[in-house]
């Protein structure tokens, strides 16, 4: 599943590869100790704090606060196609912190620290190197999810 990202780990496995899976249907999970209860996102194999490696998933809303941003216009190997972006750290309401790019719903002059953000999972079926990811929008923006029932 972690071939839907891009080249990010030359590892063939690992008990967080649902995480993929989810962020594909349209659900943001973060993982939860089964030992101590700690909820933690990204989501970890093994808890930070009591070191369990027993966890369950649990979907978080995905709002949270821009922390930092940057405008990249000189890109790394692999998104020259897309600058320029910008990307931005969200401090999640929830639990941990994520990194996306702003979406369409935020011109770029309206970014600032401390806005609030919703992040989204996104598909995109038209690239082969990364097809699951997010983006940051407008709070109360809405997206499609998988139905697991």
């Amino acid at each position: 599943m972690f071939e839907w990202f891009g080249k990010v780990s030359f590892c063939t496995h690992t008990k967080v590869s649902d995480f993929a899976r989810h962020l594909r249907d349209g659900r943001i999970m973060a993982s939860r100790c089964r030992g101590c209860g700690q909820l933690a996102y990204p989501p970890r194999a093994d808890c930070p704090d009591c070191l369990s490696g027993e966890f369950d998933y649990e979907e978080i809303g995905g709002e949270g606060t821009v922390l930092s941003y940057a405008r990249i216009d000189a890109p790394p190997a692999g998104f020259e196609g897309e600058a320029p972006y910008v990307v931005g750290v969200v401090d999640l309401a929830e639990t941990g912190r994520l990194l996306a790019c702003f979406g369409a719903s935020i011109p770029e002059d309206e970014i600032a620290v401390g806005m609030p953000v919703q992040a989204v999972p996104r598909m995109n079926e038209n690239v082969e190197e990364i097809q699951v990811y997010y983006s940051l929008e407008r709070p109360g923006t809405t997206w499609a999810k998988a139905d697991c029932s």
